[in-house]
């Protein structure tokens, strides 16, 4: 099996997809997997104003509404947190995004006092983080105000990782990478799009240039910049597609040295 095909297999991607059943598919597991766990009741989702954060809340909140109706429960409730660092350059796009969501509730929480906090104790130790690594800092500070609140909500924390960013490890370390489930784990970049498109999300967002945006220094980065190689390349890549060998190369070698990322190797 070439590595290609491996890499296809730990995704499972699909080269071809039909939306409208891969949105049904999503919405049915979900709805089953609350109603597994009783106990739990909300749906947890941070949304940063792009493609998958959009998609993934959305997805949720027709989850909830569905199941409050045929539950009769009103218990039941998908909450939307806006956790911008400071004020977000792309603030705009957020209000944007939650009109077309529709959450039962919306928490803003900036996290900024409390990274800068954790930058503080670490600089008082000696240890002065560079903008690359405070930008996993807020990641995880995310990801900590997340879990704060789903436990307060009898709620589990709904990750917004696509297959692209994940065997290109393009996420931080248990901090947006660290969720209970993951709706859109097995779709690429142009899946994603083609999901909110059949939701009639706005042209705006669906198409908007993605962006971690976690770096004071370059505010607003798109991802294939950091990443060196673009989305497309990457979803023809998991569709099985032959793709240029340099490209090739630089996919795989995303791959291998972000292994440490997706598994945890157990020493005995």
């Amino acid at each position: 099996m070439t590595l290609q095909k491996k890499i296809i297999k730990l995704t499972n991607v699909k080269p071809n997809i039909i939306p409208k059943i891969e949105i049904e598919n999503r919405i049915i597991n979900l709805k089953k997997y609350l109603l597994q766990n009783i106990h739990l009741k909300s749906l947890i989702v941070a949304i940063s104003g792009g493609q998958d954060s959009t998609l993934t809340g959305k997805l949720c909140q027709i989850a909830i509404e569905q199941l409050r109706k045929e539950r009769k429960n009103k218990l039941y409730k998908f909450i939307a947190l806006r956790l911008p660092y400071g004020t977000q350059k792309d603030e705009e796009d957020c209000k944007k995004v939650i009109n077309f969501i529709n959450p039962d509730q919306t928490f803003t929480i900036n996290i900024k006092k409390a990274v800068l906090s954790s930058e503080l104790s670490l600089n008082i130790a000696g240890i002065k983080i560079s903008d690359y690594v405070k930008g996993n800092e807020k990641a995880r500070e995310r990801m900590k105000v997340q879990y704060s609140i789903a436990a307060m909500q009898n709620g589990i924390v709904v990750g917004t990782g696509n297959a692209a960013e994940i065997i290109t490890g393009f996420f931080t370390k248990h901090g947006d990478h660290g969720v209970d489930v993951n709706l859109i784990s097995q779709l690429n970049k142009k899946q994603v799009q083609l999901l909110l498109k059949e939701l009639n999300c706005p042209k705006c967002l669906y198409l908007k240039t993605p962006t971690a945006d976690l770096e004071d220094n370059n505010p607003q980065q798109p991802d294939e910049i950091s990443l060196g190689v673009k989305y497309n390349t990457i979803d023809a890549y998991l569709e099985g597609k032959k793709i240029n060998i340099l490209e090739k190369n630089t996919i795989e070698k995303l791959y291998f040295n972000t292994q440490h990322k997706r598994t945890i190797f157990n020493i005995g």
